[in-house]
């Protein structure tokens, strides 16, 4: 299937496919012989994983470093997903920075919403 067919089955847009074959997200698909992409059922999987993984909070960059992982998740995801399979311990060190870096900033806005209810209530400083 050409790429505007492709990206309507995965949920985007031609221009995030041509975005995460430049990023390595990606592999380059197959050309027609007019120079055309052309896209199967797995990359159009594929492009449903790596949209998941971006919307669980996670970076392109963070995407790029498991992507030889990423068609294990398009199989199914393993019992832990935050390794991608076998010997995935650079992708679980991926899920775990990024687990801390949410933590951090739900922390960061826990406190900021407290300063914030505390000047509303009229209290100069929450201790």
């Amino acid at each position: 299937m050409r790429i505007g067919d492709a990206a309507a089955a995965a949920g985007t847009t031609p221009r995030a496919l041509r975005f995460y074959e430049e990023r390595g997200l990606l592999p380059p698909p197959r050309r027609s012989t007019t120079g055309q992409r052309e896209y199967g059922p797995r990359d159009v999987a594929r492009v449903r994983v790596i949209r998941e993984l971006l919307s669980l909070g996670l970076t392109v960059e963070d995407v790029r470093h498991c992507s030889d992982r990423l068609d294990l998740l398009v199989d199914g995801p393993p019992q832990r997903c935050a390794g991608f399979g076998e010997g995935g311990v650079e992708s679980e060190g991926v899920a775990a920075r990024r687990l801390a870096v949410l933590d951090a900033e739900i922390a960061r806005l826990s406190r900021l919403r407290e300063l914030l209810a505390a000047r509303v209530a009229g209290r100069a400083t929450v201790s």
